[in-house]
């Protein structure tokens, strides 16, 4: 059966750059939640008065975030079974506490832990001063929140453990700051493949 792997991390940490860059090496296919929420959480944000592009306030993570994770986990669960693997991509802070969401989850589709190999990529960047670099070079709107209240998100960019029932091995904590991103690419998808899986 095909791989269920989560790229977990912080906002700037290069989850999605580093997915795609393993995705167009491998037959995978990446499931991003800022980019599936995106439609939605404009038109919520936009209906309530709110700023459209706003991802972190109190406002949005009682609107949107919720809904975010469901749209995501729908079209991810809904690969299960098919051949290329699947790459979701989000933060998961709430659900990677949860030592029991992704039981829950796969039992949505008649699926357990047994059954489905999950892997979880643990994306991070040694420092604040790194993040924030990071997040002023990609120039996104959806950065504005973040920087307007930096003491409340850096605080959150401490480093994190993932609760889920899965053997040590299946669980990598990436450090994704060197320059070429090929170095952080290559540890995960020998993280995930084994160094004996031939790209495709």
């Amino acid at each position: 059966m095909n791989k269920l792997v989560f790229f977990l991390g912080p906002g700037g940490a290069g989850k999605t750059t580093l997915a795609k860059t393993i995705a167009a090496r491998r037959p995978a296919a990446v499931f991003d939640m800022d980019i599936l929420l995106r439609p939605a959480a404009t038109a919520i944000m936009t209906m309530h008065g709110l700023d459209p592009d706003d991802r972190d306030s109190d406002e949005y993570k009682s609107l949107c975030r919720d809904l975010g994770y469901r749209i995501t986990m729908d079209a991810a669960l809904d690969n299960i079974g098919l051949q290329g693997d699947i790459f979701v991509v989000g933060p998961f802070t709430k659900e990677a506490a949860d030592p029991e969401w992704i039981g829950r989850e796969l039992s949505r589709i008649g699926h357990t832990l047994e059954e489905v190999e999950v892997k979880v990529v643990m994306v991070g960047l040694p420092d604040a001063a790194t993040f924030r670099k990071r997040l002023e070079g990609r120039h996104s709107p959806l950065d504005t929140w973040k920087f307007a209240h930096w003491d409340e998100f850096s605080a959150s960019l401490g480093s994190r453990t993932v609760a889920w029932p899965l053997p040590a091995s299946h669980v990598a904590q990436i450090d994704n700051s060197h320059p070429d991103r090929n170095v952080a690419a290559a540890a995960v998808e020998a993280f995930i493949y084994g160094a004996g899986e031939v790209t495709a």
